[in-house]
């Protein structure tokens, strides 16, 4: 392991991967390093991918996971909170390929894989002031999502839908169902882990322009959709939050991904629709939401998505 290129603090670092089961630093770089060739695959990561996420991310996900596999017999559940564009979803199909070469399986799963299915979104997303097709708590099948991850706790079975955010010209909907049965199971979402607040009024002077009328009374139904999910959040064993030091560096994360799933697939939110749908992402949730989740483990990443500090929360 090379630490030319991370710039987070080793110390924060230590005492992570202490309290995932290692007895130092040291021991867990000579447990991967003896693995370097299981890491060389490149179908997700190419070659240029920063060694900071590698190191810093990656590497204690997956040793979490591999630690929760070996000393526990009871199935885990692992939680990544983090904003659209951070680069969860990379990340999942990384972890995925790479855990099989360990000799067990993880499974990677979104809470966007809950979206409702077309008409039942129509209905439920019906006259929000965004005029988005998805995103916002509320937008859910949150009992499926529920009863999917216990299911999978207690018996072993995961059966999830997939979402493809490229179908019906970039408004998304189900494709197909997956059903698997991993060893341990990874669920990510943008706001994953986020609960209902007293006050969500408390940012008012900052948001720029101004909440409307329409986007203050929707505010508040989505608090209220949000105590649907908390069911959820509990059967989350372990929660990972990627948490820039800007909320508003999603803005910028979310548009190259978009432009990037147009350049790969022909179809994705764009002009009017990705300045709405950033609209939603930027409000609907009042940011302070983001600084209560209370993970167990807080990566810090700067604009250009370097890791600057990582440890135990």
């Amino acid at each position: 392991m090379k630490f030319s290129n991370i710039n987070f603090p080793l110390d924060k670092f230590e005492k992570l991967i202490i309290k995932i089961g290692w007895d130092s630093l040291e021991d867990w770089i000579k447990f991967w390093n003896n693995k370097k060739d299981l890491l060389l695959i490149n179908e997700y990561w190419d070659k240029n991918v920063r060694e900071d996420w590698i190191w810093g991310l990656a590497l204690p996900l997956l040793s979490q996971a591999y630690k929760y596999k070996n000393k526990f017999s009871d199935r885990k559940i692992i939680g990544i909170s983090a904003l659209p564009g951070t680069g969860k979803t990379t990340l999942g199909k990384w972890l995925e390929a790479i855990s099989l070469k360990l000799n067990f399986k993880i499974a990677v799963i979104s809470i966007d894989d809950f979206y409702l299915p077309s008409e039942e979104m129509k209905l439920s997303i019906k006259n929000n002031p965004w005029d988005v097709s998805r995103g916002f708590p509320g937008s859910h099948s949150v009992l499926l999502m529920r009863e999917t991850l216990l299911n999978w706790k207690l018996y072993g079975l995961l059966k999830v839908p997939v979402f493809d955010k490229s179908l019906r010209n970039g408004l998304g909907d189900r494709s197909h169902w997956r059903v698997d049965e991993p060893d341990l199971l990874i669920i990510e979402g943008w706001f994953l882990g986020v609960k209902p607040l007293i006050n969500c009024f408390d940012d008012y002077n900052l948001i720029t322009p101004p909440l409307t009328s329409n986007e203050s009374s929707y505010r508040i139904k989505i608090q209220k959709n949000l105590i649907e999910y908390l069911d959820t959040w509990n059967l989350i064993d372990n929660i990972w939050q990627l948490k820039p030091l800007k909320f508003e560096y999603m803005n910028l994360w979310k548009s190259k991904q978009e432009k990037e799933m147009l350049r790969k697939k022909g179809n994705a939110l764009k002009e009017i629709h990705l300045s709405n749908f950033l609209r939603m992402l930027n409000v609907s949730i009042p940011n302070k939401s983001f600084d209560q989740i209370n993970p167990d483990v807080l990566l810090l990443i700067n604009q250009k998505r370097e890791l600057i500090e990582v440890g135990l929360n």
